[in-house]
């Protein structure tokens, strides 16, 4: 088999691995697998072609990675978290250390008190959202410190 069929099946390969994991790992041993079908266009030598992939690759992961991998730093300014953590919102039941609903941004979330000490907030009190762990709402009663 040509070398640069071989190549090619490579990099075909590591495409559809990265479709799978979308994590922008893969993309870079694809696109070197691409660059030593070109080369091996040249030449069927795989002991030149398979250093060249594996030097390729370092490179690609090294240097190209950062460029296309789409959010690297996990900003916080764009998260989850960051819309809702510090907000107010209103106790809808009566929240304890298990159970409890709050409302915000016209939304329904399950609550729990952050603290399990902590004294329970009746409904309609105003609450201060802590943190948050899926899809629960930690909170604390409005100005507490």
């Amino acid at each position: 088999m040509s070398a640069w069929l071989v190549f090619l099946i490579v990099a075909i390969l590591f495409l559809i691995a990265e479709i799978y994991s979308m994590t922008m790992f893969f993309m870079n041993f694809s696109a070197a697998a691409v660059v030593c079908t070109l080369i091996a266009l040249g030449t069927e030598n795989y002991n030149i072609l398979i250093p060249i992939f594996a030097v390729l690759s370092i490179l690609f992961i090294l240097f190209l990675r950062p460029f296309i991998n789409i959010n690297p730093r996990k900003d916080k300014t764009h998260s989850f978290e960051s819309q809702y953590i510090g907000k107010i919102a209103t106790a809808i039941t009566d929240i304890t250390a298990f159970s409890g609903r709050i409302n915000i941004y016209d939304e329904d979330w399950e609550a729990r008190l952050n603290e399990e000490d902590a004294a329970d907030i009746k409904k309609g009190a105003k609450v201060t959202i802590v943190r948050h762990n899926d899809l629960t709402m930690f909170v604390e009663k409005k100005g507490k410190k």
